[in-house]
């Protein structure tokens, strides 16, 4: 009977704070029955180090505590991503992982900032939020490790493309300064041949320093086609290989029949989306930044637009696919709702109605790969 009731005792919490930087780490500790935090700094990535501070605190909280303890840990997600939750995890520690951007700060005046102040707040925090008040901060998921790889492959591919869409602009505009406005070879080719025949607007052959300057430029553009190319074959072959550690490679899979879908949008969008578990549309809406965010107070009423919480690469994703919803789907259930509700009436409305069809498109889409259930009117393609 005595075990029991030993067994039955809740762990009295020792509360624990990382403040994270390239080059210390700041460790934030409150053993029970102490008033203050104690600080102690430890160089950044020195995960032994680490753990074995946090014995060192179990074992001096140990010689006064009566019951069993149970170390309490959070820190900001950021610069080192979520390997040190997975190895504190690993090693049995509570840990949570915060978003600094759901603190609650004041606004009066200039708010005084050191890692030593954030490192004794968090814990405050840590303490409110354990207590029951989830208003004080929001908790971040730590996803494994296949889903962080799974997401890195697509987030390499939209760095590639930006950097390409870069490169492209500045041939443009280094050949526009002389008169020429047409490249025929700018997404590969024979481009040096090209440039032997270029003449400038006022029909003088390209000049020595700056056809070498395009010539440079046109070398990272073709490395850069070769290494989006390799990048896509990563990705085919991580959806359709069976020993593959995708996560839901098999929705993946069903997204790509639907018309005006592509593999790249797919992939990406279970890799940053449809992987996770939602309950309803809104939790889904708001994990996209799709939802709205109203303004009420007092008299005022007014729409702010959507949050903008999410991912930001994801919605930008979803608006291109509401259009291509549009040309691949002119005859489904949303593309119809769309040109009643929005088509004719300005530029404006347009670009409120492609928002509005991107949220109905994203839940439409979630359905599909979680129960099969096809948007209404919406085509499939032909196996």
């Amino acid at each position: 009977m005595n075990d029991d009731k030993i067994t039955d005792i809740e762990p009295a919490p020792i509360y624990v704070s990382l403040e994270l930087s390239k080059r210390s780490w700041l460790v934030a500790s409150l053993l029970p029955e102490c008033a203050r935090p104690s600080l102690r700094t430890i160089p950044a990535g020195d995960s032994a180090a680490l753990l074995d501070h946090l014995q060192k605190l179990k074992e001096r909280a140990a010689r006064k505590a009566k019951g069993p303890l149970a170390i309490r840990l959070c820190f900001e997600i950021g610069y080192d991503g979520f390997w040190i939750a997975r190895m504190l995890l690993a090693n049995g520690i509570d840990t949570y992982v915060l978003d600094p951007a759901s603190f609650l700060v004041s606004r009066r005046g200039k708010r005084v900032k050191t890692d030593r102040i954030d490192a004794e707040a968090m814990i405050g925090i840590l303490k409110a939020y354990l207590a029951g008040d989830k208003s004080v901060c929001r908790t971040v998921a730590v996803p494994t490790p296949e889903e962080e790889d799974a997401r890195r492959l697509m987030r390499e591919r939209s760095d590639l493309v930006r950097e390409r869409t870069r490169i492209i602009s500045r041939i443009r505009g280094l050949l526009a300064l002389h008169g020429v406005r047409e490249v025929r070879a700018i997404w590969g080719g024979k481009w040096a041949d090209q440039l032997d025949d270029m003449r400038t607007g006022d029909g003088r052959p390209l000049e020595q320093h700056q056809r070498r300057q395009i010539e440079r430029c046109f070398a990272r553009l073709e490395l850069l086609n070769d290494q989006i190319k390799l990048v896509e074959a990563d990705r085919a072959q991580a959806i359709t290989s069976e020993t593959t550690s995708f996560p839901c490679a098999e929705k993946a899979v069903r997204l790509e029949q639907l018309k005006g879908i592509g593999s790249n949008s797919a992939t990406m969008l279970v890799a940053e989306v449809f992987c996770r578990q939602f309950d309803n549309r809104r939790q889904l809406a708001s994990f996209i930044g799709l939802a709205p965010s109203p303004y009420n107070s007092g008299s005022v009423e007014r729409d702010q637009g959507i949050s903008k919480a999410g991912n930001h690469e994801t919605r930008v994703l979803l608006v291109e696919l509401a259009w291509c919803w549009l040309r691949y789907q002119p005859a489904s259930e949303l593309s119809q709702w769309y040109r009643d509700r929005y088509k004719g009436r300005g530029k404006r409305s347009a670009k409120i109605g492609i928002i509005a069809l991107a949220r109905k498109l994203l839940i439409a889409l979630w359905r599909f790969v979680e129960t099969g259930l096809v948007p209404q009117g919406a085509e499939l393609r032909a196996t």
